[in-house]
């Protein structure tokens, strides 16, 4: 599961980005709905089964070969990635299920602006930043933990 959540990683930011694009310069409001939900249904699933992995199989055995992990040092670099990882990811986790329940329960269907455009676009743009900052520091935490 952990090659399958970095991996999807990568695939996450482009089409977050594709699905601002849609809203923002293509005015397609329903494609940016969907693929939106289907983000979220799918980071969602994903999520809980790598949590589920993790809670099982643990991923410290796994980093034992890594070059950066210091057993006991005061520089133990993947303790101190892992944690601003999920300094950004829960509170990402929680915000977008704040957006898409907001969306839904404020948006026409199908959707169109209205007064809660200006809100939705705030938490949004935030929810992107933070998700954008849970891919990079998932990255990192990967890299030092699994591959370095």
């Amino acid at each position: 599961m952990l090659d399958v959540v970095f991996l999807a990683m990568f695939a996450v930011v482009p089409v977050l980005a594709w699905s601002i694009y849609l809203v923002r310069n293509k005015r397609n409001y329903a494609l940016h709905k969907r693929v939106q939900l289907a983000l979220g249904i799918i980071l969602g699933v994903a999520v809980l089964l790598f949590e589920i992995d993790m809670r099982i199989t643990g991923w410290r055995d796994r980093a034992i070969p890594s070059a950066f992990n210091v057993e006991g040092s005061m520089n133990d670099w993947i303790e101190y990635a892992l944690a601003v990882h999920l300094f950004f990811a829960i509170p990402t986790a929680l915000l977008w299920i704040f957006v898409i329940v907001r969306a839904l329960s404020k948006f026409d269907s199908p959707p169109v602006p209205n007064a809660y455009s200006r809100t939705h676009r705030f938490w949004a743009w935030i929810a992107a930043f933070e998700m954008f900052m849970t891919s990079v520091t998932g990255w990192i935490f990967y890299y030092l933990a699994f591959i370095g």
